[in-house]
């Protein structure tokens, strides 16, 4: 088994699509609405691996500075410990929170945690 695609719900489709394709390197699909439900998504996907899915619904009102179920984190290889600091001073510069600062963690890696428009937290790692 692996895993195919993440998905997140949001209220700001546009912008945290732009987010992860400016960023983190994604490219977007094209845009999927069904009207009668309401729904708007976007797969993105980032070379290998499984994909992520953004999706925004009427009826789903969750939004930033709430908690909601759902996973904690996802964590995105930046390369090299200098790739994680630069891109994480270059997000820190574009206004966006840094929510761990570039550091070896306990179990040995190199980490830092950003927060993308909607505050989901992600770490950026050096493999």
């Amino acid at each position: 088994m692996k895993i195919a695609h993440v998905a997140l719900w949001t209220t700001r489709l546009e912008e945290l699509r732009d987010f992860y394709v400016r960023w983190l390197g994604a490219t977007a699909g094209q845009k999927y609405v069904n009207p009668a439900k309401g729904f708007e998504s976007y797969f993105l996907s980032f070379g290998e691996g499984a994909s992520l899915e953004i999706m925004r619904s009427r009826d789903v009102v969750c939004g930033p500075g709430k908690v909601c179920t759902g996973f904690c984190h996802l964590a995105f290889s930046a390369g090299s410990r200098e790739e994680v600091v630069g891109l994480t001073g270059r997000l820190r510069s574009a206004g966006y929170e840094v929510a761990g600062e570039p550091r070896v963690t306990g179990d040995g890696f190199f980490e830092s945690v950003v927060c993308d428009p909607d505050g989901n937290r992600i770490e950026l790692v050096a493999e």
